[in-house]
């Protein structure tokens, strides 16, 4: 195989490729590396390149096929990490100037478990400050581009492992997600982006000394792999989800669940609580219900309970309790953007005090419930990921009515993490340039059955990526 088709690949083929010798992991790392420095000048999505430790890496891994060692399903599989997850020998720097010596000692669940199963990280991507953006620049380390289009967002917080992997420097990009930072990114940048159940992957970084986390990062925050097709997709997930003694809250529930009665049902929301969309978006969803229709799943225009009220109970619990642990930092070492957007957010769902929090959580109970009940009917939700396409560059600090614009667009993207279930983006194609997508969300720890449905509308959209 030609050396410059091998960035080309996804991760599924890369690793048949070396398990079958028809490649070298050195081969397959060069050729990754060529890729980063062609193209992550212009996009900025890799702020810390790991070549010599990378092309050591792929070496050992060569020997260790040589000599015949049970081999892990990403055996020399390039992947990028965030720079919010601690890396051993890496700064967790999270987008922060002053956070840029907090070098790691030890690596965190999700890089040890890709390390377990043969992967080889690659380069450190980008996110916003503090990684509580839907946009990904800093005074650190820059702007991160969407390979689309270079004056969109390539969404956030992991909008430099979006833009990574849209543009080829790696199959699979390494994300998390509280409030679509995993979907959304997925969304801008055509790719398939996939939030797992809570309690699914374990989650914890070293770095913080064991210090706990707040409880709306507890409830809602989650690890999940951004990658080009969805059979990466699943095989990223099954690597993360691999169990860590050092998150309690890691379940150890099967990958694949019991099978459905046929033909499953499934929920289509065209316009999410009546709050309206983009003209561009307006169709995607019926257009990928068309698709699941035709490959025999009962499609009915029908929305789960209380949608709009969960998007918004996301406030309820994540406001108070994010900005009493980080508007400290964020005054004092966030840049110009981010104490902008947090201000904004302040603004648009002032502090109501502990009582709000108890209560929604008590609500939350209550909606996890009725939709439990919903999707035992309906195993399977199709929405749109966004409300609109890609937003301009920075477009969140710039005005209160922006701010409160985007808001709008993103319940699909707030709705999910407060329930805690599974959700997919899978792109549908492109308008006018721009990349379009819909989301799927299921019943606790049913990935699979957002993935076979993802597969379906994959093969219809045939989205070309990497971006070339």
């Amino acid at each position: 195989m030609s050396m410059t088709e091998l960035w080309q690949q996804d991760a599924v083929e890369l690793a048949h490729l070396i398990r079958t010798g028809q490649v070298s992991c050195e081969e397959v790392i060069a050729a990754h590396l060529r890729r980063i420095e062609r193209v992550n000048p212009a996009l900025n999505a890799i702020v810390l390149p790991l070549h010599e430790e990378a092309r050591v890496a792929a070496a050992q891994a060569d020997q260790a096929l040589a000599r015949g060692d049970i081999l892990g399903p990403l055996h020399g599989v390039p992947v990028t990490i965030k720079v919010n997850t601690d890396q051993a020998g890496c700064p967790t720097d999270n987008g922060v100037e002053a956070f840029r010596d907090r070098v790691a000692a030890q690596d965190s669940p999700t890089v040890s478990n890709f390390r377990k199963a043969g992967a080889i990280p690659i380069g450190r991507t980008n996110t916003p400050a503090f990684s509580m953006r839907w946009f990904t620049e800093n005074t650190l380390h820059g702007v991160t581009l969407n390979p689309w289009d270079h004056a969109r967002t390539p969404g956030g917080s992991s909008g430099g492992a979006a833009s990574s992997v849209a543009a080829g420097m790696a199959p699979i990009g390494q994300g998390n997600d509280i409030a679509g930072s995993v979907r959304y990114p997925a969304f801008c940048c055509a790719l398939v982006g996939l939030r797992p159940s809570y309690g699914r992957a374990p989650t914890y970084n070293p770095s913080t000394g064991g210090a706990g986390r707040p409880i709306s990062a507890q409830l809602m925050a989650v690890q999940g792999p951004l990658t080009r097709t969805v059979r990466d997709a699943r095989l990223a997930m099954e690597v993360m989800a691999a169990g860590d003694i050092r998150d309690p809250k890691w379940n150890a529930v099967p990958f694949d669940g019991e099978p459905l009665s046929r033909p499953i049902r499934v929920a289509v929301v065209e316009n999410p609580a009546g709050r309206g969309l983009a003209d561009a978006v307006e169709g995607v969803v019926k257009q990928a219900a068309a698709w699941l229709e035709n490959a025999g799943y009962i499609v009915e225009d029908t929305e789960p309970p209380e949608l709009g009220n969960i998007a918004d109970l996301w406030t309820d619990l994540a406001i108070d309790d994010l900005i009493k642990a980080l508007l400290p930092d964020i005054e004092e070492h966030g840049d110009e953007g981010i104490q902008r957007a947090v201000g904004y957010w302040c603004a648009g769902a002032p502090r109501r005090g502990p009582q709000v929090v108890l209560d929604a959580l008590v609500e939350r109970e209550r909606l996890l419930r009725a939709w439990e009940v919903f999707l035992d009917h309906h195993p399977l939700v199709l929405m749109p990921s966004s409300g609109e396409q890609a937003f301009p560059l920075g477009f969140d600090s710039q005005s209160y009515a922006d701010y409160q614009r985007i808001w709008h667009a993103q319940l699909p993207q707030l709705a999910i993490p407060v329930l805690g279930l599974p959700a997919i983006n899978v792109p549908t194609g492109l308008h006018e340039g721009l990349p379009m997508g819909v989301q799927l969300v299921s019943r606790r720890y049913r990935e699979d059955v957002c993935l076979a449905a993802a597969e379906i509308i994959e093969a219809h959209a045939q989205i070309d990526t990497p971006v070339v």
